[in-house]
């Protein structure tokens, strides 16, 4: 079956389902930090940038799981606050010997081989607040191989728009793709995108990924192709409000026509029941 692509609301209902009747929620913060862990080769110096949520949940649980393999990172906490899991993997990294960094001292990543990116959520929408942006630009401005978690920390997970996000290496998708790493500003801040399956069933019928490559397959007889621009002006939609999935699934059906909607890194594809998206970034 095609990999999912998912809405935030629908990941989120799907992450409460399966936590309330299958997974708890720690165990399933430690498989997206064991996912995390699996996608790249840790080498040399480690920092994770960790936000007050459970994405920076993540990271103190990614930083257990170095520990336990031989490295030491350090943590720089935007925030007091904690998630509840957040507070267990951060207490629990502490213990095992996990160091703390200073965000608020120049360059605060030099000297680092990899860092990652542990802020921002899914949850994400809005304006980026002042202290998270300072930390963004650090991490921008440092040399290190940069890993995104779940989504880049700026990114809105639905839509795309970004007005300052990190710029990553590689970002690890949890659970499923969410439409916004297809859409808006993410193909300027993601070079490559992998995902991690960590046991989430998902409650709604999800979009779907296909190979990049297979677009052609949907450009031929009886199709219409609009670049995203072409697609806005005829939608009324903006990058802030566009819902691609939904308003591609309604022009197919009423079309009764294969609609793609295309950008230099990426595709929209409606073919009358089904939507799928691409991505020139995606690594499977």
């Amino acid at each position: 079956m095609l990999p999912p692509v998912v809405t935030v609301d629908n990941m989120r209902r799907s992450d409460a389902e399966t936590i309330a009747k299958r997974v708890s929620s720690a165990e399933l913060m430690r498989r997206a930090a064991q996912g995390i862990y699996n996608s790249v080769k840790f080498v040399g110096r480690v920092a994770i940038v960790c936000g007050s949520g459970n994405n920076g949940g993540d990271g103190y649980a990614l930083a257990c799981i170095l520990l336990q393999n031989g490295i030491t990172p350090t943590v720089f906490r935007l925030s007091d606050k904690f998630s509840t899991d957040g507070l267990y993997y951060y207490r629990t990294a502490m213990g095992m010997g996990c160091e703390e960094g200073n965000i608020n001292i120049p360059a605060p990543f030099e000297g680092y081989d990899i860092v990652v990116d542990c802020i921002l959520g899914t949850g994400f929408k809005g304006e980026v607040r002042d202290d998270i942006r300072l930390a963004i630009e650090a991490i921008n401005a440092c040399s290190a191989f940069v890993i995104s978690a779940d989504i880049n920390s700026g990114i809105n997970s639905d839509t795309g728009v970004a007005q300052i996000a990190v710029n990553s290496d590689l970002t690890v998708s949890i659970g499923a793709y969410k439409t916004g790493m297809f859409l808006g500003d993410a193909p300027y801040y993601i070079d490559k995108l992998v995902n991690v399956d960590i046991g989430i069933e998902l409650i709604d019928d999800p979009y779907r990924l296909i190979d990049f490559e297979q677009l052609h397959l949907f450009e031929g007889y009886n199709s219409e192709v609009y670049t995203m621009e072409e697609f806005l002006e005829k939608t009324g939609a903006t990058p802030e409000t566009l819902d691609a999935g939904g308003f591609v699934l309604e022009m197919t059906k009423a079309q009764r026509k294969t609609i793609v909607v295309k950008t230099e890194h990426t595709a929209v594809v409606g073919d009358l029941n089904y939507v799928y998206f691409a991505a020139d970034y995606i690594h499977n």
